[in-house]
């Protein structure tokens, strides 16, 4: 095979262009579910205002248990119901603050302040909130905002196929982590795939989880893909490389999923979800979500701690990258450690490629 039909990278104009940035927008993000809190963290009688690619949007759990999404704005004058600063709010109806229009979380229109009175003849049943597709998988709670999503089941096939009892396990938050890198959202997307760094780039925090290279296996969905590497827990948090390790034993698995998602189970029943959500061109918004047993509570801000130290090593790495991505930049030859982001481009370059 000659150099011009061998797989390559995107090319890095594609990582500087706001016309590729608008096409990702408007064309990429949207056919896929996107994780926006965990379960846990809305009980029932609850709301939670989020924002997904930029536009608000209410999650609201019923008395009847039944999770729901909507968009965050009245259909009267489009004003939000709650903001995304108050958190998880104990709710029974849904108020608007600019006209009262009340709502219970079904989305169904209850009142309108002074109805008698709209210009024309008025009917409750025609304003009900604009519903978007809402789910529980894996502890946390995942919101389609396209009109038609790629069904949840086929981009999570991978996972749900190999770990699908690690994800109907239920789970509580141990620890949440969010910063802004200074990179692209692909920069970011691209070296949480890339395995070929690891062993060079983390020598003592993910290399030491992860374990020698030669144990690396990748396997590939038509959505997602995975690193699976032995695991075994160490003895103690700071116990070095070389001791005797005991505990849960079986496969640490690095799930990639796109858009810009990376899914992480360990075989003692932690889950963590990490996105790179874009913010503009050279900005992205990192959101880490560390989920375990009830009985592992305890622990969330060490085992966090324990991820932040890699996490930091690859925000120097990223946004270094980001800073060479100038003009005249030509990406060099993929390595086999780094197929699984040529599979992640792939799917992109299926949905966004204009080129």
């Amino acid at each position: 095979m000659d150099a011009a039909s061998s797989p390559s990278f995107l090319p890095a104009e594609v990582y500087r262009s706001e016309t590729i940035a608008a096409i990702e927008r408007e064309r990429y993000a949207p056919r896929f579910w996107h994780p926006v809190a965990a379960e846990a963290e809305l009980p029932r009688h609850h709301v939670r205002a989020v924002e997904i690619l930029g536009a608000p949007v209410l999650l609201c759990h019923g008395s009847d248990g039944v999770m729901q999404a909507f968009r965050n704005r009245c259909p009267h004058r489009a004003v939000a119901f709650r903001e995304p600063g108050e958190g998880s709010v104990s709710c029974r109806r849904l108020v608007c603050p600019y006209h009262g229009w009340t709502y219970d979380l079904r989305g169904q229109l209850l009142a309108a302040a002074r109805e008698a009175e709209f210009v024309a003849p008025f009917d409750r049943r025609e304003w009900p909130l604009e519903r978007l597709g809402c789910r529980v998988l894996g502890s946390l709670i995942w919101v389609a905002p396209g009109s038609d999503p790629i069904p949840l089941e086929e981009q999570l096939d991978l996972p749900l196929r190999e770990a699908g009892p690690a994800l109907e396990m239920s789970l509580v938050p141990l620890a949440f982590h969010e910063q802004t890198l200074a990179c692209n959202w692909k920069i970011a997307h691209d070296n949480t795939l890339d395995d070929y760094h690891v062993a060079i780039a983390h020598p003592t925090t993910l290399h030491r989880l992860q374990g020698p290279v030669r144990h690396y296996r990748h396997r590939f969905g038509t959505w997602a893909n995975v690193l699976s590497t032995p695991w075994a827990e160490p003895a103690a948090a700071n116990a070095p490389a070389t001791a005797a390790r005991i505990g849960a034993e079986g496969e640490f698995l690095t799930y990639g999923l796109p858009p810009w998602n990376h899914l992480l189970l360990w075989p003692d029943g932690r889950l963590a979800m990490i996105q790179f959500l874009p913010e503009c061109l050279d900005r992205c918004r990192m959101q880490v979500w560390l989920l375990g047993p009830g009985e592992r509570q305890a622990e969330g801000a060490a085992l966090m701690a324990e991820m932040a130290q890699f996490l930091a090593e690859d925000r120097a790495l990223v946004e270094s990258a980001q800073r060479g991505y100038g003009d005249g930049f030509r990406t060099g030859p993929p390595h086999r450690l780094e197929a699984r982001i040529l599979h992640q481009q792939a799917i992109y370059r299926r949905l966004v490629q204009p080129w």
